[in-house]
Order: C-alpha cells, then sequence, then structure tokens
C-alpha cells in the first residue's frame, strides 16, 4: 500500500462533538466502554453552542400547571403530528431529569427568585418551559458536558473528518478519517459507532449553521446503507440577521421573542395577529392589547392568564409569514421585518439578552435596547436525518447509532424551538448506553480488509490527484444558491425538477474539482471532499419535496397550498439506496397512537375521520 496510516481501536466510537455526542460518550464511558470521539472542529466549537434560547423541560419551576403531557402535546401539535410519537414521549418525560443532570454537573442556569432554575417562553411552547442561561445556553451546555466528559477519561481526536463507514456482514465495525491539519489517514476500529453530526444546513445559501453542516453525518450513514427519514422538513429559523451581508443568516434567539419581542413590517403594523393558523385560533391573542398583558403578567412574575402573542407561534408560521409580508411590499429596509425589543426596560434587555445585545452592538451597530433589528427567514434546522429505533437509537445497520440532529422522529414536520438541546441530552444518553452494551456483548474488533482502505484512500486522494481542475469554492457557491432559489421555503414541482437537473450537473462538475497541492492545512482539498455529501443530502431534500404534494410544517408548496390531512398527514418519507447505488423513496407511517396519549393531544388536529 502507497499510504500509511494508523489503527485505533475503540469499544464505542461517537462522531461528533456537540451535545449529543459528548453525553453519548459520557454515558458510553461510565458504563465502562473505551471511548473516542471525532470532531471536524476543535473541542468547544460545535453548533450546540448556537441554540441559544434554552432547553425544553416540562420542570414547571414558572409555572406549575406544565407537566410532561403538556409538552407532548406541544411538541406533536408542532410537528404536525408526523412526529414519532414514541420519541416525543420519551423526550418529554425524560427532558426534566437530563435538565437537573446538567445542574449537578456545574451547568449554571439562571434562577427565579426562589433560587429554582428559570425557564422562558418560547414558540409553540404553552407555558414558559425553556431552561436558560441568558441567551447563551448551548455553550453553558457544551461547557458542562466537555467538562464531564473529559474526566470520564475518554480520547479526542479533533480536527478529524470521517470519510466512510466499514461494515461486515450487515454490522458497521469502524470507520475511516483524516485529519485536517497533516492530511495523515486513519482506520478506526469500533464495535459500535454512534453518529451525532449534527445537520446540513450548509446546503443553504443563507443559514445559520456554521462552516461543519455540510450533512456528512446524513451521507455516511445513507452510503452505508442507513434509511433516511423526512428530509423534505427543513426548518428556517424566521429570525436571522439579514444586514450587513457579512453577517446574514446569524441567529436571532427565539429568546427575543420569549422576552415581549414584537414583529413589524415597515408600515409599522404588528402583522403576525394575521397569520395565526386554525389549528392555534383558540391558544393566541388576537389584539395587540390582550398580547401585551401577556407580556406584563409574565415579566412581573404572575402566572399568564391572557393567550400568548402570535409572534410565539411555531417557527415554521412565522417565517411564512415574514415571506409573506416581503412578497406584499412590506419588508423592512434589506427585504425582511423588524424584531422590536426596545420597548422593554434597557437594563432587563441587557440582563435577559446580553448575547443579542452585543451581536447587533458589533456586528449592525445597532443598540437593540433603542431600535428594532432587522431579521429574516434563516435555514436553520433539518427535522429529518437518519432513521432510528426510538429506545436505542439504533439504526437498521447492526451497531450503528444516531443522536441529536442527525436523526429524525421526534420533531416531525417542523420543531419546536429549545427541543433540540433536550433532545441532544435525552437521546445522547439514550444511544450512548445502548451503543455501549452493544459492544460489551462484542469480544473482538473485526479486521477491515485492506482493498476497501486502499479504495477510501485513493478516493479522498483523488481531488489532489488532477493536474487541474474547477474551483472546488465555486460548485459549492452554486450549489448553495441552487438550493436557496429552487428549495427554499416555497417550493414548485417545476422548481424542484429544475433542482434535480441542476444537482445532477453539479455531481458531474464535483468529479472534476482540484483539490490544490498538499495535504497539510489544504482547506481546498476539505471542500473537495464535502462537495459529494452535500449534493446527496440535497437530493435527498429535493426529491422528498417533489414528492410530498401538500404543504405542512418545514415545508411548503406553492402548487400545492394546503395541507392533506386524509393522506399525507398520516404518512412519513424514506429514502435509501436500491441495489444499484440510486436513491429511492417509499412513505409509511408511525404505529398507531395509543389512547392514553391520544386524549393528550387536540381531537380536531388529528384529523381522523378524513
Amino acid at each position: 500500500m502507497g499510504e500509511n496510516y494508523s489503527v485505533h481501536e475503540y469499544d464505542v466510537l461517537v462522531i461528533g462533538a456537540g451535545g449529543a455526542g459528548l453525553r453519548a460518550a459520557i454515558e458510553a464511558s461510565s458504563s465502562g466502554a473505551t471511548v473516542a470521539i471525532i470532531s471536524k472542529s476543535m473541542l468547544g466549537k460545535a453548533h450546540t453552542v448556537m441554540a441559544e434560547g434554552g432547553a425544553a423541560a416540562a420542570l414547571a419551576n414558572k409555572d406549575e400547571r406544565d407537566s410532561w403531557k403538556t409538552h407532548f402535546r406541544d411538541t406533536m401539535k408542532g410537528g404536525k403530528y408526523l412526529n414519532d410519537w414514541r420519541m416525543a414521549r420519551i423526550h418529554a418525560q425524560q427532558a426534566p431529569d437530563r435538565i437537573r443532570e446538567l445542574e449537578q454537573w456545574g451547568a449554571v442556569f439562571d434562577r427565579t427568585p426562589k433560587g429554582l432554575t428559570s425557564q422562558r417562553n418560547f414558540g409553540g411552547h404553552t407555558y414558559p418551559r425553556l431552561a436558560h442561561i441568558g441567551d447563551a445556553t448551548g455553550l453553558e451546555l457544551i461547557r458542562t458536558l466537555q467538562q464531564k466528559g473529559i474526566h470520564t477519561g475518554m480520547d479526542v481526536f479533533m480536527e478529524f473528518t470521517v470519510r466512510k463507514l466499514f461494515k461486515k456482514d450487515g454490522r458497521v465495525i469502524g470507520c475511516f478519517s483524516y485529519s485536517r491539519n497533516d492530511g495523515s489517514f486513519h482506520v478506526f476500529k469500533a464495535k459500535s459507532v454512534v453518529l451525532a453530526t449534527g445537520g446540513a444546513t450548509r446546503c443553504w445559501e443563507v443559514c445559520s449553521g456554521s462552516w461543519e453542516y455540510t450533512g456528512e453525518g446524513f451521507a455516511l450513514a445513507y452510503w452505508a446503507g442507513a434509511e433516511m427519514g423526512d428530509m423534505e422538513f427543513i426548518q428556517f429559523h424566521p429570525t436571522g440577521m439579514i444586514w450587513p451581508k457579512s453577517v446574514k443568516g446569524i441567529l436571532v434567539t427565539e429568546g427575543v421573542r420569549g422576552e415581549g419581542g414584537m414583529l413589524r413590517n415597515s408600515e409599522g403594523e404588528r402583522f403576525m395577529f394575521q397569520y395565526v393558523p386554525e389549528m392555534y385560533k383558540e391558544e393566541f391573542a388576537d389584539t395587540e392589547q390582550e398580547a401585551l398583558e401577556w407580556v406584563d403578567e409574565v415579566v412581573s412574575g404572575k402566572l399568564a392568564s391572557k393567550r400568548r402573542p402570535p409572534e410565539l407561534l411555531t417557527r415554521d408560521v412565522v417565517a411564512k409569514a415574514i415571506n409573506s409580508e416581503r412578497d406584499a411590499g412590506r419588508a423592512s429596509k434589506h427585504g425582511g421585518a423588524y424584531l422590536d425589543i426596545s420597548w422593554r426596560d434597557e437594563e432587563e434587555v441587557k440582563k435577559k439578552l446580553p448575547g443579542m445585545y452585543h451581536q447587533f452592538k458589533e456586528l449592525a451597530a445597532v443598540d437593540i435596547t433603542k431600535e428594532p433589528m432587522e431579521v429574516g427567514p434563516t435555514a436553520h434546522y433539518v427535522m429529518g436525518g437518519v432513521k432510528v429505533h426510538h429506545e436505542t437509537q439504533e439504526t437498521c445497520i447492526r451497531g450503528l447509532f444516531a443522536a441529536g440532529e442527525a436523526s429524525t422522529g421526534l420533531h416531525g414536520a417542523n420543531r419546536l424551538g429549545g427541543n433540540s438541546l433536550s433532545d441532544l441530552i435525552v437521546f445522547g444518553k439514550i444511544a450512548g448506553e445502548h451503543a455501549a452494551k452493544l459492544a460489551k456483548e462484542t469480544d473482538e474488533f473485526e479486521d477491515i480488509p485492506d482493498s476497501e482502505i486502499e479504495t477510501v484512500i485513493d478516493e479522498t486522494l483523488a481531488p489532489l490527484m488532477r493536474d487541474e481542475g474547477e474551483n472546488p469554492a465555486a460548485v459549492v457557491s452554486d450549489l448553495r444558491e441552487m438550493m436557496q432559489n429552487k428549495v427554499g421555503i416555497i417550493r414548485t414541482e417545476s422548481e424542484l425538477l429544475e433542482a434535480l437537473t441542476a444537482l445532477d450537473e453539479l455531481e458531474a462538475r464535483a468529479g472534476t474539482v482540484f483539490g490544490g497541492s498538499g495535504k497539510s492545512y489544504n482547506p481546498g482539498w476539505h471542500q473537495s471532499l464535502e462537495i459529494k455529501a452535500m449534493i446527496d443530502v440535497s437530493r435527498m431534500c429535493t426529491l422528498a419535496a417533489l414528492k410530498r404534494e401538500e404543504s405542512r410544517g418545514g415545508h411548503t408548496r406553492d402548487d400545492f397550498p394546503s395541507p392533506d390531512h386524509k393522506y399525507w398527514g398520516k404518512i412519513n418519507s424514506v429514502i435509501s439506496m436500491n441495489r444499484d447505488g440510486g436513491m429511492e423513496i417509499r412513505f409509511e407511517s408511525y404505529p398507531p397512537i395509543p389512547d392514553d396519549l391520544r386524549e393528550l393531544l387536540d381531537s380536531d388536529d388529528l384529523h381522523e375521520e378524513e
């Protein structure tokens, strides 16, 4: 063999060092398994830190009326009932214990006057449910998990990219990776593998995702034979920064609206009152006076008796409302909407939203205590992902687990804000527990054939072997622009078909890119290797969006503007690779919801008669 590589052996290999990966590693390591984490970036740079507003859990610290049953109901309703109800139940029941566990490990949450973990209101949640640390909750979660994880004895491989999962007899046995710094090659043998690689929002031009979010985890699972679910459902967060262009897409936490932030158009109208869906009419204020009274109650520490402001509707609703106002010619100066928290006390704003205050001061020269922010939709989250077993997080491939945004099931057609952070720690723990259990039942590490290693090395080196070729950055830029324009918030059959054709063309171009010379510190090479994953994931999203002929949650078809409850409202998409290497799609349903859980849901919303 021409290229040298190092070999490592671990009981459990965790790919991804965000909240889900760290929680999985902690659980696996605590059970006595040898554990390694592979991180594409530096430890502490995970995308989890961008989840600012809080972690949803029915602690009932701010409102004693809250319970796991209400959290379950809100999650199902927000997901337009396409959620795996089994995962929604587990999440709602276990989230409070996972938050308390973080506190025991040293997480410093904001406190109520009684010294309990403080909770704030968020879109789609009936009660104040998000445990938070100002507007830097994700950062505190990562800090806490890292500190806990390091003490369990896990090994960490930072700035490594995984290129392939190895299998034997239908079971995962390890992976191939390379160092992004020196280009060295590494083979990891493992008895079980946990994918905690996050999402793929960098496939869109305007997004809140960090540079790591290129969908490689999705692609690794798909290439290995795992099934992908619900890839048509992409959440466009309604409030990203839109000006200046250099910061377009950077997230503005939903916590701003949870603290009373108002959305207005260019005419000064508080427009969200016009966009309340029928299924939420009874739960949200229909006058500005009632919305203000709700804020007054919440700010003063009283239990809310008034209905919530419509700015706290689910993210899919708010994002599409801002888009509609723009199309109607009522956009803000730079094409979004105005989000105003300046009417609240200046010191309270700085205390509750310190990150947002400094973010707008430094990046946009805007003092949010004195003037409104300009915001607009930004690609933020993939509700779809790798299909997993609800109790174990294991995929259809033996020994391969997935957790966090890398997996699917919990969120259905639309994720409620705050559910992502509690998702990470609930299902990260479950994935780590069962990965370690399987590893303990496995006696030996499997040998990985030299031929398979040689093949992936050749594929990895291919962009460096060309004398010339297209700039990979140009291909990536064209891909992101195309996905933004044709597979964005609003979709049509004609544009989706055009997108599929464009993806074929981009794939051909990707096969000719020139990665530059040398393996050391070569970003052009890294980007050359990311393109295939980005294209395959984009194709999954596009194909699933084309087939779903309705509008629901994070999927809106302009040619099918209404939800179809009778058919599409009862089935989920599943994408897999066929024997010829092509991409195929089918649809299936989750098991029926049992009667005791059905009673918690709004019967009219289930449309069971249709």
